[in-house]
């Protein structure tokens, strides 16, 4: 019934899908997204794919993703005039507990990844609800403490994002249980102990899966949903500092415009501008693939 239901609705609103695909580039929020870069990343080996969390080196010449099979790898990427044309995987390594020991089954369902401004790796788990140090040579993780409300998260609806505050804070949020379910509580840890920091309004039928800090304080938020036609995407960004958040909607794709994407970074490229590299998970799945897209946020005025 459900399903019968969700064809009807689509077929009833494919015109205004249609619609929003072909005007969303004209009504953009400030500042103006311009993509710069959309590739096929594939490798050969059976354990590639899934890579639901992604974290770029502040000069965008390296690249580190965890997938949700278990996996840490890192890749060197390589540029044209700036433009990302491929990515060259370079080393990976099965993630591992404190003990050294592989995690296996749902233990190893790693959801997002956080770079602070030390070097240092941070990353989150569903199903075992927690955020935890990683090594990423060796992919062994040591836990952090624990917010009490982290047990009581549905066992898929978990620690989907992850973001280091240039104040040295990581910040995590759930995914949650649906639209309706109340604003996005947003965790922050200060080297002792979680405390909710905000609360993220939800708008509309998307859910977070990864979030990241710009230089200057700046929260980006990817939101995904899913319907018949694909899957859609949004960027919010946020200043926690300002009344309602200063929230700012970036980019709401079409249905299918982009494949599942899952992971988001950002940093500041030579000429001063900040991208977003994405990356998508593959679900390890034939007709899906492992996308990678990267966005600039050009000033107002600025041609690109």
């Amino acid at each position: 019934m459900q399903r019968r239901f969700e064809r009807k609705l689509i077929r009833a609103c494919l015109p205004f899908f249609l619609l929003i695909a072909c005007v969303a580039p004209a009504a953009q929020t400030e500042p103006v997204v311009q993509v710069d870069s959309v590739l096929t990343w594939s490798h050969p080996a059976p354990w590639f794919g899934g890579f639901s969390g992604v974290e770029v080196n502040a000069d965008g010449t390296r690249l580190t993703a965890v997938s949700d099979r278990g996996r840490v790898v890192q890749a060197r990427m390589v540029r044209e005039a700036g433009r990302l044309v491929a990515l060259e995987l370079e080393e990976n390594a099965p993630l591992k507990g404190a003990d050294g020991k592989a995690l296996r089954g749902q233990m190893r369902d790693a959801e997002a990844l956080a770079l602070d401004d030390t070097g240092q790796l941070y990353i989150s788990f569903e199903h075992d609800h927690h955020v935890a140090r990683l090594a990423p040579e060796s992919g062994v993780t040591t836990p952090l403490p624990r917010h009490d409300d982290f047990a009581g998260f549905a066992p898929n609806a978990g620690m989907e994002t992850l973001a280091a505050h240039p104040d040295g804070r990581l910040f995590a949020a759930p995914e949650g249980g649906g639209p309706t379910s109340g604003p996005i509580p947003l965790y922050a840890f200060d080297g002792t102990a979680w405390t909710i920091a905000a609360e993220i309004p939800r708008h509309g039928p998307f859910l977070p899966v990864d979030a990241d800090f710009a230089e200057d304080g700046t929260l980006y938020l990817l939101e995904r949903t899913i319907t018949p036609l694909g899957f859609r995407s949004r960027i919010r960004s946020f200043d926690l500092t300002a009344p309602g958040l200063g929230e700012v909607t970036l980019l709401t794709s079409g249905p299918g415009q982009y494949d599942n994407l899952e992971a988001l970074s950002t940093w500041q490229d030579a000429a001063g501008q900040t991208r977003l590299t994405l990356l998508s998970d593959d679900n390890f799945f034939v007709m899906q693939r492992n996308e990678v897209v990267e966005l600039i946020l050009a000033k107002p005025g600025v041609e690109g």
